[in-house]
C-alpha cells in the first residue's frame, strides 16, 4: 500500500495482524533454560509502533513489561561505540556467525574473538569494554540510565529475579567468558563482566518503551520526540546494518529475507525492528522458533513489512 495511506492506517494494520495471529497465540517454545522465563505465559502478544513523526500505535499486551534479554545488546553496543569508537572492532567482529548464539566452537577456531557484538560471546566482550573505569554496579546503573534516556521513561528497571535466575544457570556463558579470558581477550574478572551482562539482559520493558528506545535508529541518530542526539547519522546507519545482518543469530538471513528490516531479537520473545526514516517497532510473543527468535513476533513483523512496504529492500 502507498506509504501515506500506511501511515494513516497503521492502527488498522496492527489490529488486523493481531486478529489474524490470535488463533496461533501460544505457538513456539518459551526459553525454559532460564527458570524465570520458563514461567512466562506463552499466550502473550504485544506490539507497538512509534513513528518518527510521533505517532504511537499499540495492540495486545504492549504495556506489559517483559525481559528484553539480547535486545539490550543494541544499547550496550551503542554505549561501547560512544566510549571507544571504532576501536571496539579490534575485539569483536562484524560478521554473521552462522552458529548458535551461545556456541563455543567458533571462538576456538578464531582465537577467542567473537564474530559480532550480538552473539553471547560478543556481547560479553562489549560488557568487558564498557566496564573500564567502573565497578559492575556503577556500569549497570549507567546502562539503566542510558535506556531510560533513550525511551524518555524513568520507570524502566532491571528484573532482579531474572538476573539471579540467569546467574544461577548461565554455565555456558561462564564457559564462554572463561574461554575468552584464557585467550587474554577479557580485561576484567569473569564474574564482574558476567554480572554486567546478566543484569543488562534482565532489563524489563514494555513494547511501547522498547519502540521508543529504538527510535533514534530510525531517525538518523536523534530521538525526534525528545530532540536527544544519541549517535551520528553514520553510526546509526552502521548499527542498523549490524542488526540486519547479525540481529537474529543464525536466523538473521531468513529474517532479512522475510522481513527486510534491521532487527534484534531476545529469548524473552521480544524483537526490536527499525524502519529507517519511518518508525521503530517492538513486538513480544514469548514462544520461540528453533533459532531462539520469537515465532509469532517474526511473523507479525513480516506481515507489517508487507503491508506497509517498509522493507529496506523496497516495497
Amino acid at each position: 500500500m502507498p506509504e501515506q495511506n500506511a501511515q494513516q492506517d497503521l492502527q488498522l494494520i496492527l489490529d488486523d495482524i493481531y486478529r489474524e495471529l490470535t488463533p496461533r497465540l501460544g505457538e513456539g517454545k518459551v526459553a525454559d533454560y532460564i527458570p524465570q522465563l520458563a514461567r512466562v505465559d506463552a499466550g502473550r502478544f504485544g506490539m507497538a509502533i512509534v513513528t518518527t513523526g510521533g505517532q504511537v500505535h499499540r495492540v495486545g499486551d504492549a504495556e506489559v513489561p517483559f525481559s528484553i534479554q539480547s535486545i539490550s545488546k543494541v544499547f550496550t553496543l551503542t554505549l561501547a561505540l560512544g566510549k571507544h569508537g571504532e576501536n571496539i572492532w579490534h575485539r569483536v567482529g562484524r560478521e554473521p556467525s552462522g552458529s548458535a548464539f551461545n556456541s563455543i566452537v567458533q571462538l576456538e577456531h578464531e582465537g577467542g574473538k567473537p564474530r559480532n557484538p550480538f552473539i553471547n560471546a560478543g556481547a560479553i566482550t562489549i560488557s568487558d569494554l564498557i566496564l573500564a573505569g567502573h565497578t559492575p554496579k556503577e556500569l549497570i546503573g549507567e546502562i539503566v540510565q542510558f535506556v531510560r534516556y533513550l525511551a524518555d521513561d524513568d520507570n524502566i528497571v532491571i528484573d532482579h529475579e531474572v538476573a539471579r535466575s540467569e546467574t544461577a544457570t548461565g554455565y555456558r556463558n561462564f564457559a564462554l567468558a572463561s574461554f575468552m579470558r584464557s585467550f587474554g581477550k577479557l580485561d576484567h574478572p569473569v564474574e564482574h563482566v558476567l554480572g554486567v551482562y546478566f543484569h543488562h539482559c534482565a532489563l524489563a520493558m514494555t513494547c511501547s518503551q522498547l519502540a521508543k528506545s529504538g527510535l533514534f535508529l530510525a531517525a538518523g541518530g536523534t530521538n525526534p520526540l525528545t530532540g536527544h542526539s544519541v549517535v551520528s547519522r553514520q553510526r546509526a546507519r552502521r548499527i542498523n546494518a549490524l542488526m540486519l545482518t547479525c540481529g537474529h543469530y543464525d536466523g538473521s538471513g531468513d529474517f532479512a529475507y522475510r522481513v527486510g528490516l534491521p532487527g534484534k531479537s531476545g529469548v524473552g520473545g521480544g524483537i526490536l525492528a527499525v524502519a529507517p526514516g519511518k518508525a521503530s517497532v517492538a513486538v513480544w510473543s514469548p514462544g520461540l522458533n528453533e533459532n531462539g527468535n520469537s515465532l509469532l513476533g517474526s511473523l507479525a513483523l513480516e506481515m507489517l513489512a508487507a503491508r506497509t512496504g517498509w522493507s529496506v529492500f523496497g516495497p
